[in-house]
């Protein structure tokens, strides 16, 4: 049985490199329904970073949010313990 493993894998290891070798590559099937798509009515230019900046400052903005929330609720926590621990020494 482990005879045909090893013949199978050098078929497969044979097509391989007869694919890759080979000289026409076809295009996937979505890069041919883009051609073919586009080929009537091309896409417009679009820009190199098409995020616009009011978002990237929004979500730098949320980071520093997210960030003192994370904070003030660790405080509020330790706060919290310190007034119980407090509370229970008396």
């Amino acid at each position: 049985m482990p005879e045909q493993h090893e013949h199978d894998d050098q078929e497969r290891e044979f097509d391989l490199k007869w694919a890759d070798n080979a000289e026409h590559k076809e295009p996937s099937a979505r890069a041919r329904m883009l051609a073919a798509r586009w080929k009537d009515n091309p896409p417009g230019p679009v820009p190199f970073r098409g995020e616009p900046d009011h978002v990237a400052r929004r979500q730098r903005r949320s980071g520093w949010v997210s960030t003192a929330i994370v904070l003030g609720c660790v405080a509020g926590v330790i706060v919290l313990l310190g007034y119980l621990n407090f509370r229970a020494g008396y």
